[in-house]
């Protein structure tokens, strides 16, 4: 259905939609992401009213699904797009990438969920957790290994910031375990990485820092 003329008759959902989400702040990555898996039209630029108008009402009631109803899928996909939205408002004026494949020292090529280029150089990266039990000490551990190799390799020489989103919490050996880590590295500037988690609850992110 064309948006040309919005509203049109019998739209007042899909306008009701429309005047919630402009209120958001949706990276336009996110908009683009939404409309391609929902096979929808999105003009390229424009106001943030303008360019939702031109998304057919599949896309619309996913994006809010996701950001207004904050509804969880089995795969974690709504999940991960809210970390990825909450990542890029840390992040204005970046590049925001998403599984991006970035090899690390030991030659091992990382699929990143999320990550993030500055002047062509990568400055944070982030994974989200979006379903199971807690984030454990052992993911935890994981998550730094990867970064810590990622920052070791041709590329990390910038990176600066590893995110860890959970939307089902950290255990306490997790939270400790990372902090630990991240304090370990603070001494020497030239490797030094902030370490972040997020989690998700009551329909927003809540970052401590480790």
């Amino acid at each position: 259905m064309s948006k040309g003329n919005f509203p049109t008759f019998g739209a007042s959902k899909t306008g009701t939609f429309v005047s919630t989400l402009k209120n958001y702040n949706l990276p336009p990555f996110i908009l683009e992401k939404v409309a391609a898996d929902c096979k929808s039209e999105l003009v390229r630029k424009g106001r943030i009213e303008e360019r939702l108008q031109s998304m057919n009402d599949s896309a619309l009631e996913l994006l809010h699904k996701v950001f207004v109803d904050c509804h969880e899928d089995e795969n974690g996909v709504y999940a991960n797009y809210r970390f990825f939205a909450y990542i890029s408002s840390m992040f204005h004026k970046c590049e925001i990438l998403l599984n991006e494949k970035i090899p690390g020292n030991s030659g091992k090529v990382y699929k990143v969920p999320i990550a993030v280029k500055n002047n062509g150089m990568y400055i944070a990266v982030g994974v989200n957790k979006s379903s199971g039990g807690p984030t454990t000490k052992r993911e935890a551990i994981k998550f730094y290994e990867m970064v810590d190799d990622i920052k070791k390799g041709e590329h990390g020489n910038q990176l600066s910031e590893g995110v860890f989103g959970s939307s089902v919490g950290f255990d306490g050996e997790a939270l400790v375990a990372l902090e630990k880590l991240s304090t370990s590295r603070k001494k020497d500037p030239q490797n030094k990485i902030d370490f972040k988690t997020a989690s998700f609850q009551d329909r927003i992110y809540s970052v401590t820092k480790c």
